[in-house]
C-alpha cells in the first residue's frame, strides 16, 4: 500500500516552530521531554537512572579507541542537538541512553505493550520485510545503526548472513560493540556517514534503516538513498521503518506533547514534508510498497533497478 504524502507542515507545526525559536522555551521543553521519558521508562518498570549509572562503569574509551575514525569529517546537519541533548549524539550521556529511551519512546505505541513495545515494533517491521522479500538476504547493511539494537535484531532475523552496522556516532559505535559481545553476535562496525559509507558498491543484498529518516534533512536523505543504491547489488532491497507522516496519531496529537517531540527532533519537519516514494524512485529503486505497521509507524520496502 502506497500513502500520499503532505507537502507542507500544518499550520501546529509552525506555531510550535514559533515558540522553539524562544531560546529559553526550547530549552525548557527539552527539560520537560528528558523528564517525562524518564518518568514513563520508570513507570513501565524499566529503572532508567539505575541501568545508565551501571554502563558508565565500563571502560567506554577503550570501546571507543576501537571503532572511531579520528579522521572522520561530521556534516554540518549532524552538529545539532537531539533528543534533549546539546551536543546531539556526540556524547557518552546519549550513547548510553538510548536504549531505555526506545523503552520508554515507544511503550506507548500499544496500549497494553509497556517496557515490550520497543521489541514489538522491530518485529513489526521485520515481520513485513519477510512478507514482502523474495530473497534470503546474505550480506546486511543496517544504516544508522545507533547502539546496535536495530543490528541485533536483523541479526536474529538472518542468523546465517553477514552484518555491517554504520553509524556517525563512535560513542553509538562503542556500545553498540559492546552489547554485540554480550550477545556473542558477529557485527562489523563501520563509524562513517550512511551518505558516504566508503563501503564497495553492490555488495549487499539488504539494507536497512530503520528510524532514521526522521532525524535528516532533505538533503541528507536524497544522499543517502543513492548510496543505498550504490551498495545494493541489482535486485537487492532498501527497507526502511519510519513514523509516518500520515498517521492520525500526529494530526490528533495534543499540542504540548507535539512541542515536546519538536525540541527534540531538528529536522522533523523536513521528513514530513519529504515525498519518499519519489526520492526512492529518482535515487534508482523501483516503485516502493508502503505499509502502515503501526498506528504511528510504516514499512518501506524498494527493489534496486
Amino acid at each position: 500500500m502506497t500513502a500520499a504524502v503532505k507537502t507542507t507542515p500544518q499550520l501546529a507545526s509552525h506555531l510550535v516552530n514559533r515558540v522553539l525559536a524562544i531560546k529559553p522555551l526550547a530549552k525548557l521543553a527539552k527539560h520537560q521531554a528528558r523528564n517525562m521519558m524518564i518518568k514513563r521508562a520508570e513507570q513501565i518498570g524499566v529503572p532508567w537512572r539505575q541501568r545508565v549509572q551501571e554502563l558508565r562503569a565500563h571502560d567506554w574509551e577503550s570501546e571507543l579507541a576501537a571503532v572511531e575514525n579520528p579522521h572522520l569529517r561530521y556534516p554540518d546537519y549532524y552538529l545539532r542537538s537531539f533528543h534533549a541533548y546539546e551536543s546531539g549524539n556526540l556524547s557518552w550521556e546519549a550513547a548510553l541512553e538510548v536504549e531505555v529511551a526506545a523503552y520508554a519512546v515507544h511503550a506507548k505505541i500499544w496500549s497494553d505493550a509497556g517496557a515490550q513495545g520497543d521489541a514489538w515494533l522491530r518485529q513489526s517491521y521485520h515481520d513485513l520485510v519477510k512478507q514482502q522479500l523474495p530473497i534470503q538476504p546474505q550480506a546486511i547493511l543496517d544504516l544508522g545503526c545507533s547502539v546496535g539494537m536495530s543490528s541485533l535484531a536483523l541479526q536474529a532475523v538472518y542468523p546465517e548472513a553477514n552484518l555491517t552496522g554504520v553509524d556517525l556516532s563512535p560513542y553509538f559505535l562503542a556500545v553498540a560493540q559492546y552489547r554485540a559481545r554480550q550477545h556473542h553476535a558477529q557485527i562489523d562496525w563501520k563509524h562513517a556517514a550512511a551518505e558516504a559509507t566508503g563501503l564497495p558498491d553492490a555488495y549487499f543484498d539488504l539494507v536497512s534503516a530503520f528510524l532514521l529518516f526522521h532525524e535528516l534533512p532533505q538533503t541528507a536523505a536524497n544522499n543517502i538513498l543513492r548510496e543505498a543504491r550504490r551498495l545494493l547489488r541489482p535486485g537487492g532491497y532498501l527497507t526502511i521503518m519510519e513514523m509516518n507522516p500520515q498517521a492520525e496519531a500526529y494530526a490528533k496529537m495534543p499540542p504540548y506533547i507535539f512541542t515536546l517531540l519538536k525540541s527534540t527532533e531538528p529536522y522533523l519537519d523536513e521528513y514530513f514534508s519529504l515525498d519518499l516514494e519519489k526520492a526512492l524512485v529518482e535515487a534508482g529503486f523501483e516503485t516502493p510498497t508502503i505499509t502502515p505497521n503501526t498506528h504511528r509507524h510504516r514499512t518501506v520496502v524498494a527493489k534496486a533497478k
